[in-house]
């Protein structure tokens, strides 16, 4: 009787545990598509805001600027789901430890990136002066809160991409590498590129990338949870 009790509770739990991870995936799903659709809702409709020449940070500034602070909340929210979802659909092995902790660590720089806003600059909010501007210690903070994040998700890129290599699945290993690769090229050009419009696009076009690939990763892995 006893036997029996046991292999008629262990497929509830079974259930329930895999239940659970695809929730938290399901966040992961949505975190990009989220943040994403809220800043472009708010660079279309915003007054002064130019999609080429002013970066998505720029909307935590002005009366409207809490929009965007609370995007970057919810969607750090999200990914630090996505992060456990991670942890427990990976389990162990390759990957299975540090994966997770990357996304978590770009999660958390989502929070201090909301926290510490980047300073007003070229032109926006309306009032402000064309250029680059002084960077205040909040703005220094952004800027390194974002230079964590990025690198942490880069590298959350390579290090999946070497157990898929290894598990033999080389379509998978081949998306996230180039997506590591041109997310950090995207980078490299608002870095370097000293508010150029080409940077900015450059860049924007990075961060969809990224967001697409955690969106299908996470989707990946819910199906296989």
């Amino acid at each position: 009787m006893i036997e029996q009790r046991t292999r008629i509770a262990h497929p509830a739990t079974c259930d329930r545990e895999t239940s659970v991870t695809r929730s938290l995936l399901g966040y992961g799903v949505i975190a990009g598509p989220v943040y994403v659709a809220v800043s472009l809702a708010q660079a279309l409709t915003r007054d002064g805001f130019d999609l080429t020449r002013h970066s998505w940070s720029l909307l935590a500034n002005g009366d409207l600027g809490w929009i965007h602070i609370a995007n970057f909340m919810v969607t750090a929210a999200a990914t630090l789901a996505c992060a456990v979802g991670l942890r427990r659909a990976l389990g162990p092995g390759r990957g299975g430890t540090w994966v997770p902790r990357l996304v978590a660590g770009y999660g958390v720089s989502l929070i201090a990136a909301g926290v510490f806003r980047a300073d007003p600059a070229m032109g926006f909010p309306a009032g402000t002066p064309a250029g680059p501007g002084a960077v205040s210690w909040q703005g220094m903070l952004h800027l390194a809160a974002g230079a964590v994040g990025f690198t942490c998700l880069i590298a959350a890129c390579f290090v999946i991409a070497r157990r898929f290599a290894a598990g033999g699945r080389r379509g998978w290993a081949g998306y996230s590498r180039l997506t590591g690769v041109l997310f950090l090229l995207s980078f490299a050009a608002i870095s370097t590129g000293g508010g150029a419009s080409w940077a900015t696009v450059t860049f924007v076009a990075g961060v969809v990338l990224a967001w697409a690939w955690l969106s299908a990763l996470s989707l990946h892995l819910y199906r296989h949870a």
